[in-house]
């Protein structure tokens, strides 16, 4: 009998992780139903954080709240209240990519987030865990930071619209009245390091992925560099500001945002696998099966697969990847299973992830002899 952790991450948009988890559950006990499977869903601050809290945290309890979407429209959602008072917030929950159709990336904004945020303030938690990844919005936080008692004002000293369209009428910032951090602090659960502004930041890397055309993301890149320059100093003067921050270009520039009001960065993926107990899941096991959607070259940039393979690493553990789609050579595992190959395409896969996860965790079982 082996011991086998199961710690995907989501396959964005097509199954959560704790789907992800079970389906490559039911798969493996069809061939090997002796051995003892321990289920860790992992994330690395994008979709799936509060699933993966949720699942792995003993205790840990759903606080429903109703927020304003990505372009205003009403969001049943919540955040998620850890035993020990911290509060988890979740982007992608609140203010997410998903959650709007068709993708509006000029009128999108974060204030969702910062509501579900205040929702978790007037609660009285003592820490905050903000997950960000799967933003359908490029405004700065701005959205988020106005919640939180920011004031972004035009000429005339009206506050101007919410999303990065409005941005560009943005006059003055004063952050002075803004809510303050609880007494444990924020701390950003990011899976991106870019910067801000230039051509590793939000516009120009993330623009496009939330409906910017080549004519708009110069658009979102100059309104960016105007909230920069107004809430932190000129940009191009200060190589050292909040806006060159590994992270501060997260969630269409909401780690900026974050950093302004105070939060502190911190690696999501490797905070998450901390305080679910990953290391403790995988002392002793004899396979770690990890996983995403697609496993490309931003994997290795600290995305939950490589986190996960690191920590199984050092214990001398074998790791295998399953992933929708592989499109770079995975190093560092033992295995490798693309579902669009089981599937014989990427679209077939996507139809029905969990029946191709089933099955890739039956061929990796039967890899266990």
């Amino acid at each position: 009998m082996s011991r086998v952790v199961l710690a995907p991450d989501s396959f964005k948009g097509t199954a959560s992780a704790a789907d992800a988890a079970a389906a490559l559950a039911a798969g493996w006990r069809s061939v090997r139903p002796d051995d003892e499977l321990v289920l860790r869903p992992m994330a690395d601050g994008g979709e799936g954080t509060l699933d993966a809290f949720g699942s792995a945290v003993p205790g840990a309890r759903r606080m429903p709240v109703t927020v304003r979407g990505p372009v205003s429209a009403p969001v049943a959602t919540h955040w998620l209240l850890l035993p020990d008072g911290t509060g988890v917030v979740e982007l992608a929950a609140t203010s997410g990519i998903t959650l709007l159709d068709p993708l509006d990336p000029l009128g999108a904004h974060s204030a969702g987030f910062g509501e579900a945020i205040v929702a978790a303030l007037d609660h009285g938690v003592d820490r905050l865990l903000l997950a960000l990844g799967g933003s359908a919005s490029s405004d700065g936080g701005a959205g988020a930071l106005a919640v939180l008692g920011a004031r972004f004002l035009d000429a005339s000293g009206q506050p101007v619209p919410l999303g990065n369209r409005g941005l560009g009428a943005l006059a003055s910032v004063d952050l002075s009245e803004m809510r303050p951090l609880p007494p444990g602090g924020a701390v950003i659960l990011g899976d991106v390091t870019n910067p801000l502004l230039g051509p590793l930041g939000a516009a120009a890397v993330f623009g496009p992925q939330k409906g910017a055309d080549a004519a708009t993301v110069p658009v979102l890149e100059a309104n960016l560099v105007r909230l920069a320059r107004l809430a932190d100093g000129d940009p191009a003067s200060m190589p050292g500001g909040l806006a060159a921050a590994p992270g501060a270009g997260a969630a269409g520039g909401t780690g900026f945002g974050l950093l302004l009001w105070g939060a502190g960065m911190g690696g999501g993926a490797a905070l998450i696998a901390s305080t679910v107990g990953l290391d403790d899941a995988i002392a002793g096991a004899d396979l770690v099966v990890t996983g995403e959607g697609r496993f490309d070259g931003q994997s290795e940039a600290g995305k939950a697969p490589t986190v996960v393979a690191a920590l199984a690493r050092g214990a001398g553990v074998p790791t295998a990847l399953v992933a929708g789609a592989i499109t770079v050579e995975p190093r560092g595992f033992a295995a490798a299973v693309s579902l669009s190959e089981l599937a014989g395409g990427g679209a077939a896969a996507m139809a029905d992830p969990r029946r191709w996860l089933r099955a890739a965790g039956s061929e990796l079982a039967r890899s266990m002899g």
